[in-house]
């Protein structure tokens, strides 16, 4: 199947910057974990809206999938809402496709 780059696409609720700081450690930690797998290459949110993006380079969308099921971020509402893209990324050294 090989591998392919998947975006996890966070919508944040409300006052997300305060009611994250509980939940904020278990959500790095679990990022960290998928990281160090090589699942996640890059996250963090985006500095003038209440979103977040996670790069996951995996076979299925599963594995971003099942990250967006685990993340307390989600179990407690932080996030309000989420879903995963394929992204056929086609330039640079990590890219993936030539198509």
């Amino acid at each position: 199947m090989g591998m392919k780059h998947f975006v996890l696409i966070y919508e944040f609720g409300e006052d997300f910057l305060t009611r994250r700081v509980a939940f904020r450690e278990e959500h790095l930690v679990l990022a960290r974990a998928a990281a160090a797998r090589g699942e996640v290459v890059l996250g963090g949110r985006l500095a003038d809206e209440a979103s977040g993006l996670l790069l996951f380079k995996a076979e299925s969308a599963g594995v971003a999938e099942a990250f967006a099921r685990r993340d307390p971020y989600v179990l407690n509402g932080v996030v309000v809402r989420w879903r995963v893209r394929e992204w056929v990324t086609v330039v640079g050294l990590d890219a993936l496709s030539s198509a």
